[in-house]
């Protein structure tokens, strides 16, 4: 039988949240988990949802993407990650346009979590995302081999956002925003330095005041409160603290 739609995450060690973005995306024709160097039991929950399973080891975030994309088997391929949750009218709105579109490759809203608190403005520049193109057919897209933030590459025409959102629950508290900072910096600091395209202090500093604006004001992080002069404050310190590690930091 034909496989419609297929449902992929890739994971490293995530047991605790597997199961809950599983039961989520259970509307799908095929479920595929990618396995990242897991020593918890993410296979044992997979396997208890009947997923499709690959195992490896991947350093580059695209790489592990790409394996993730590859081993689908449906004609439609939706994308997620453990820390998602696809809401029940998203799921109904997604068995629609697979039906429907002519297009390749569809947006989805996000609405982000700092715990409990939806947190909805104020979100990109490299530090979140308020849509992702998480909805494409087999063969549509393809990432670049960096460490965090792949760039994209697509084949065939865009068609409209679709109107439900996932749940993304992003970070748990203030410290997982900052953990996070760090993580992403370490990461982009190593993909600039195996490049040669560190860049410029100067125009690094610049871009944290104009990501600062970008997301405090034009994408309304003001009316989030703390949560959102952090998110701004975060996305503008993310390239300058990235280009200072590349410089400083051997590994």
């Amino acid at each position: 039988m034909s496989i419609r739609l297929s449902a992929v995450t890739s994971v490293h060690n995530e047991e605790k949240r597997l199961a809950a973005c599983l039961e989520r995306v259970a509307f799908a024709d095929q479920i595929v988990v990618v396995l990242d160097r897991c020593t918890d039991g993410s296979r044992a929950v997979a396997e208890r949802f009947g997923a499709k399973i690959t195992e490896g080891a991947w350093e580059v975030e695209g790489d592990r993407r790409n394996a993730a994309i590859e081993a689908c088997d449906g004609d439609w391929i939706l994308e997620v990650d453990a820390d998602e949750h696809v809401t029940e009218a998203l799921a109904e709105e997604i068995r629609s346009v697979i039906e429907t579109s002519s297009h390749a490759w569809h947006e989805i809203p996000v609405d982000n979590f700092i715990g409990a608190r939806r947190v909805r403005h104020g979100w990109g520049a490299s530090y979140g995302k308020a849509a992702y193109p998480g909805l494409f057919r087999k063969g549509a897209k393809r990432w670049g081999r960096q460490r965090v933030h792949p760039r994209l590459e697509w084949s065939g025409a865009k068609g409209p956002m679709l109107r439900g959102r996932v749940n993304h629950y992003v970070d748990r508290n203030v410290s997982d925003m900052i953990r996070r900072l760090d993580a992403y910096t370490s990461a982009r600091a190593k993909d600039m330095r195996e490049s040669g395209e560190i860049g410029s202090a100067v125009n690094n500093v610049r871009r944290l005041f104009s990501r600062f604006i970008k997301c405090y004001i034009g994408r309304k992080g003001y009316k989030e409160g703390g949560y959102g002069l952090l998110i701004a404050l975060f996305a503008g310190l993310y390239p300058i603290v990235s280009h200072i590690k590349a410089k400083l930091e051997d590994d």
